[in-house]
């Protein structure tokens, strides 16, 4: 039996998932503006939304198709297959309700931060980071939190493949210097993210570990930079995060 070596992929699964990203992208479209997006023979096109359809993963509505609900299901089984993703739920919960700001539990998949639950409180600031979303590491309070907890060897082969794009003045782009913060982050166990990825907003975010010691995820807040200052921002809702999640980290060790 053929067999694909590691790093290569198959064509025709790279051409379905390419479809797929541009069906989501446009919201819907017809097999001509998949076509003319992915620069692919119409007949290909068809051919593969044909298949899907078939499989009840897009629905055809007129000469559009769409994403089917079926996406919804797997998103679902992916976002809870861990317990200890129950248990966070909660957690992000109370802490939106407790302090009106924004928060959310992220977790690390292919170098980076994925958003599994998110809760905005009375005054928190709406983003349209969704759920399933994902952000860069070395540019978030979560990211940077998850990088400092993982053991040495892995950070470093995950910064050695991270690009250190730029998204605000105030992103560090430079490795030396974001080890350098990761390594504080590390001895105090969390981390700030002052305007980094969103101007004009600053975020706290502590990591999760598992009983086992390996890191599940990582807990921010976020807020207006003018909301997230002095007492406030650099000790109370450090010590709010920490708090929350030795609660939740003794959840998961005792669930």
């Amino acid at each position: 039996m053929a067999s694909v070596e590691p790093g290569s992929s198959v064509k025709s699964v790279d051409r379905l998932f390419e479809i797929i990203h541009v069906l989501d992208e446009l919201n819907g479209a017809r097999v001509t503006e998949v076509a003319t997006r992915l620069e692919m023979p119409k007949s290909t096109v068809h051919d593969h939304l044909s298949t899907m359809h078939q499989h009840e993963y897009v629905v055809k509505e007129g000469n559009e198709y769409y994403l089917s609900l079926r996406f919804l299901r797997l998103g679902e089984h992916a976002r809870w297959r861990k317990e200890a993703y129950r248990l966070t739920y909660d957690k992000v919960s109370r802490l939106a309700e407790r302090t009106g700001e924004r928060a959310q539990f992220i977790v690390e998949e292919h170098g980076k931060g994925v958003y599994v639950h998110r809760e905005t409180g009375e005054y928190g600031v709406k983003t349209n980071s969704d759920i399933g979303e994902s952000v860069p590491l070395h540019a978030t309070a979560a990211g940077k939190a998850i990088l400092s907890a993982l053991p040495v060897p892995y950070m470093e082969a995950l910064l050695a493949k991270l690009e250190l794009e730029r998204f605000t003045e105030y992103t560090v782009t430079d490795v030396d210097e974001l080890r350098a913060e990761l390594q504080i982050a590390r001895e105090q166990n969390y981390v700030f993210n002052e305007e980094e990825y969103t101007k004009g907003l600053t975020a706290v975010g502590v990591p999760v570990l598992e009983q086992s010691g390996a890191v599940l995820g990582a807990i921010s807040l976020s807020g207006p930079t003018y909301r997230m200052q002095g007492e406030w921002f650099t000790e109370e809702v450090p010590s709010m995060l920490l708090g929350t999640v030795n609660e939740l980290e003794l959840d998961i060790t005792f669930s």
